[in-house]
């Protein structure tokens, strides 16, 4: 049953469901360097916030490392280092890597400690951005390299989130986009689930640009974070998924909640490019899907990714009925190079499925 089936259903008292597969948002260049900051679920996150796992000191070692590099980046600009960093003209080369990056599994929290990274670093907000690697590399498709290149070049911090190089044309356009921001005198900051070095493996032929890897690598120090996935502590893997008739009297009694059907959405993402899928969420109350099965092919499983993970950040909760959403990739994919972007995604739509219990009546 399709979004449109059910709002034409729905009784003359109440307010149609809303259909993100009606949704085209268009998304000006300004806009999206204007989002480069942390997304409403870690507006508030500090490193305060942060409770490390007595079991995994590697925890509270990774908030130390990143209180003092915040605590630098001050250094730098309290003796003169604005200058020398971000003057006009060719900025005096840094000594040792210009950057951190957080390696560490799914739901371990390196996301927060990211934002928290923004929040402590002393800029003016305009002068420090975060964003996703997709985000990243969207802005750049929208402003062109050397505009991208002179947008960035003045702030003190780029916090990249979900740092990861899915083909060639990634690892060569971040690779050299990175070398010229640090060479303006910009910090970086990263989170991933793959060391630097191994960037890319199981995607592409790798090593035929082992080049371009090691020279992202050489940027960051490399800061581990164990632990086991904090959504899912003493939790079940994944709700039961409701029925269909509860996802539809949900949608209706939920304001600003849209209803489509879960096919119907995979097809329609393939006509949003993925820079956009920030603005097909806005103002959504909650998602919610009817008839939830596993993606069928790679292309439409990535794309859920980028969709799962706007969601999470804008903490939009997700009503859904079909297969529990640890069934929404198969085995093929889960042992493939993209494994880790898919148990991201199973891990947040998981958490926002069980955010989204209050909305069944």
């Amino acid at each position: 049953m399709t979004s449109s089936s059910a709002a034409s259903g729905a009784p003359a008292t109440e307010a149609a469901p809303l259909s993100l597969c009606a949704r085209f948002p268009h998304v000006p260049a300004d806009r999206l360097v204007a989002e480069l900051v942390p997304p409403p679920r870690f507006d508030s996150v500090r490193f305060d916030t942060y409770v490390p796992d007595p079991g995994q000191p590697s925890q509270a070692a990774a908030v130390e490392v990143l209180r003092g590099f915040a605590a630098g980046l001050g250094r730098d600009a309290a003796a003169g280092g604005r200058r020398r960093w971000f003057g006009r003209g060719k900025a005096a080369a840094p000594e040792g890597p210009r950057g951190v990056y957080l390696d560490g599994g799914y739901g371990v929290g390196k996301t927060h400690l990211l934002a928290s990274l923004w929040h402590a670093t002393p800029a003016e907000p305009a002068r420090k951005a975060f964003g996703t690697f997709v985000e990243l590399t969207n802005l750049v498709g929208a402003l062109g390299f050397q505009q991208t290149v002179r947008t960035l070049s003045g702030h003190r911090l780029l916090c990249i989130d979900e740092f990861e190089l899915d083909d060639p044309g990634d690892t060569v356009l971040v690779s050299t986009l990175l070398a010229r921001l640090v060479e303006a005198g910009v910090a970086l900051a990263a989170t991933s689930n793959t060391l630097p070095g191994k960037l890319g493996e199981g995607r592409f032929a790798s090593a035929d640009f082992l080049r371009e890897i090691q020279g992202l690598s050489a940027h960051f120090r490399p800061v581990r974070i164990d632990g086991e996935d904090y959504r899912h502590r003493g939790l079940p893997k994944a709700p039961e998924p409701w029925t269909s008739e509860q996802v539809t009297a949900a949608a209706r009694g939920t304001e600003g909640a849209s209803l489509d059907a879960f096919p119907d959405l995979l097809d329609h993402l393939a006509t949003v490019h993925p820079s956009r899928y920030g603005a097909l969420t806005d103002g959504l109350g909650a998602v919610c899907l009817t008839g939830v099965c596993p993606v069928p092919d790679q292309s439409k499983a990535l794309r859920l990714v980028v969709l799962a993970d706007r969601l999470y950040d804008r903490e939009v909760p997700v009503v859904a009925s079909g297969v529990p959403f640890d069934r929404l990739f198969g085995e093929e994919m889960l042992a493939g190079g993209y494994r880790k972007k898919y148990f991201r995604a199973i891990s947040r739509l998981t958490a926002l499925a069980r955010e989204a219990g209050e909305l069944i009546t």
